[in-house]
This record gives structure tokens, C-alpha cells and sequence, in this order.
């Protein structure tokens, strides 16, 4: 990991019907292997105190959280500074089982959509059915034409995680999904 000085779009901020900010520096490393391995589990558990999250789950323990983003890859956030001491602690627990680590928090760009009609702003670029979309859910999908992977991390609120080479489209597009005169009335 080199050391970044600066997030995608440090401060980037939008107040409309939904607040749409850049969340700055975030520690995220990619674990892909058996997901219902239980050494896998014991390795989560020990290294970052996390339960394996259920299918399109999150879990959380303190600041760490693992989201299951496929039958044998899992994202695990936590904070930046940590991420490449963790890697590599998970690579060496996992030594000699079927899986990978890797480090990709300098790849990625993260935004926090808040407010009453986060869902609103969303549906607009994105073909995800939100009526069932809870605290805790999280689903990979597409923001108009880019990869991104949605969590619902608080009440009113998502994160949203993309490729940082595409983070001022991200932002501008969800600035626009989010400007006031657009709302949308899909779940009024």
C-alpha cells in the first residue's frame, strides 16, 4: 500500500434532498476463499473480531466490518492506517489454505448518502429493488455505468464503495441524484 496523503475527493461534500459526502481514507482488504471454512471463520474471528457475515450481510465489531460479496469474497473495512498490518496478518494465519488477501483500500473511493430519501436519490442510477433494502444489507450493483457495492450502514443512511479512478463521476452522479427539484416520489 503506498501512503496516500488524501481520500479520492477529500471533503467533497453536496447538501440536496439526500447529503452526499466523500468519507475520506478508508482501510478495505479483499479476502476471497471458501467462505464456509471454519479456519477461514476462526482466522476472521481471531484476527479482527468479526462473526462471517450471511449472504449480502454485514457485520460489524468496533470500527472493523466484513461485507460478504460473493459466495468466496468478503470486503473487510477498517481504518486506513491498520489495513496493511492486518493483510498481512491474515495472509499469514491463512498460510496454507485455499485464499487470498489483498490490500485494495488505495483502489477504492467511498461515499455516505444520509437522509429520509436516501433510497430515492439511489434508485435513480441504480436497478436495485430498495423496498426490502435494511440496516446491515449490502449488494453489489451498478450507479448508472459503474461497479459499486451499496451498504446500508446506518438508519437513512448508505455507503457506497467504488473504484476511486471513477470517483468525481461517482460524485457528480450522485450529486445530481440527490439535487433538490429531482425527488423522485418511487416510496413516498
Amino acid at each position: 500500500m503506498s501512503d496516500m496523503l488524501n481520500s479520492a475527493l477529500p471533503g467533497a461534500g453536496f447538501a440536496g434532498f439526500v447529503t452526499v459526502n466523500e468519507a475520506g481514507l478508508r482501510g478495505m482488504i479483499t479476502l476471497r476463499g471458501d467462505l464456509s471454512s471454519p479456519v477461514l471463520a476462526g482466522v476472521l474471528k481471531d484476527a479482527m473480531g468479526l462473526d462471517m457475515p450471511a449472504q449480502r450481510r454485514v457485520t460489524q465489531a468496533g470500527t472493523a466490518f466484513a461485507a460478504w460479496m460473493s459466495p468466496d469474497e468478503l470486503l473487510l473495512m477498517l481504518p486506513y492506517d491498520q489495513a496493511g498490518a492486518m493483510a498481512q496478518k491474515l495472509a499469514g494465519a491463512l498460510a496454507g489454505e485455499f485464499a487470498t488477501v489483498a490490500n485494495v483500500s488505495d483502489a477504492r473511493a467511498v461515499f455516505t448518502l444520509q437522509g429520509a430519501a436516501v433510497f430515492d436519490a439511489l434508485a435513480k442510477i441504480c436497478p436495485v429493488d430498495f423496498s426490502d433494502f435494511a440496516e446491515g444489507d449490502i449488494r453489489r450493483t451498478r450507479a448508472a455505468q459503474v461497479a459499486a457495492a451499496l451498504w446500508v450502514s446506518g438508519a437513512d443512511q448508505v455507503t457506497l464503495v467504488c473504484f476511486r479512478s471513477v470517483a468525481q463521476y461517482m460524485f457528480d452522479l450522485l450529486c445530481a441524484a440527490a439535487a433538490p427539484g429531482s425527488e423522485p416520489a418511487l416510496y413516498a
